[in-house]
């Protein structure tokens, strides 16, 4: 029996090597081409067929076939796919199958209501230990819309669960950044300002199409916000608003995000994500091969 539980660890311990390894291979390999910033995909645009809880996991070796096929640098999972108790294992396999490494997780909570906290906070605990067992290094913070402007004894609260999620992220050695949707940023950046007043020191990993539509131009919050950036993502529309196929297809600007990264000196790393309003024409890795060339040739990454 010993010797059994024995020879478990081992291969549990020799298969988070590996997944550590790969993400050290992807880096490495990032840099030897001369881009400072990997680039991975995140999830969505299959979480999305699966409402309520967002959980791809039946179509898990999709998306790993797929940011393999793209050559991008890895995925970004959603939390509802490491609660299950086999995510470790599964993804495990997935990882050393198509040698594409998991490099972090988002994670949306309603850190605002502190009758949810305890909950919150184990919850969170489960999950950024499963992705450092991955060898993921991001955690992606939202920290949940009250549909409203939250007060400022909820500010206080938000940024008190935020410190404890944060020892919980050093201890895993995963770095949190606040990942916005429009709540946070619309009303003059009620949200987020709410936040950074409490913890100044807080990393960002701006959605930059999420920030267009709540009415913030990005190049701006890149020059005020850029040394806190830890992390960004990147999705494309059209001047009317509706998500295009593939980043570079719309009217995002991003030669000009392109320019005011490179003057922040952004080394942080950056995730594409795709969105659809109607069914695509194009395959699913198609429009993701055609998002990686794209962003690797206008930010030089």
């Amino acid at each position: 029996m010993l010797e059994q539980y024995s020879r478990r660890q081992f291969i549990q311990k020799s298969s988070v090597a590996a997944a550590g390894l790969l993400f050290t291979k992807s880096l490495a390999t990032a840099a030897s081409f001369g881009r400072r910033v990997p680039v991975s995909g995140h999830v969505w645009v299959y979480a999305s067929k699966y409402p309520p809880e967002w959980d791809c996991t039946p179509i898990l070796d999709q998306v790993f076939s797929d940011f393999k096929y793209a050559g991008l640098d890895g995925v970004e999972l959603m939390e509802s796919i490491l609660r299950h108790e086999d995510a470790v294992s599964r993804i495990e396999h997935l990882i050393t199958k198509y040698g594409v490494p998991v490099t972090g997780t988002s994670y949306n909570a309603a850190m605002w209501d502190r009758a949810k906290h305890h909950q919150i906070l184990e919850d969170a605990e489960k999950v950024i230990e499963r992705l450092h067992q991955l060898g993921g290094s991001t955690f992606g913070i939202s920290v949940g819309d009250a549909k409203r402007l939250k007060t400022e004894a909820e500010l206080d609260a938000q940024a008190e669960l935020l410190l404890k999620i944060l020892q919980i992220c050093k201890k895993n050695k995963v770095e949190a950044n606040l990942h916005n949707h429009t709540y946070e940023v619309k009303n003059n950046l009620h949200d987020l300002k709410g936040t950074l007043a409490r913890i100044p020191d807080m990393k960002l990993g701006p959605d930059i199409n999420w920030l267009i539509r709540g009415g913030v131009d990005p190049v701006w919050f890149i020059q005020s916000y850029g040394k806190q950036m830890v992390y960004i993502h990147l999705r494309d529309q059209d001047a009317n608003g509706t998500w295009t196929e593939a980043v570079g297809e719309g009217s995002t600007d991003f030669l000009a995000i392109a320019q005011a990264l490179k003057k922040v000196s952004f080394k942080g790393q950056a995730a594409i994500e795709l969105a659809f309003d109607t069914p695509p024409v194009n395959s699913v890795k198609d429009d993701w091969k055609k998002s990686c060339d794209y962003v690797r040739t206008i930010f030089d990454w």
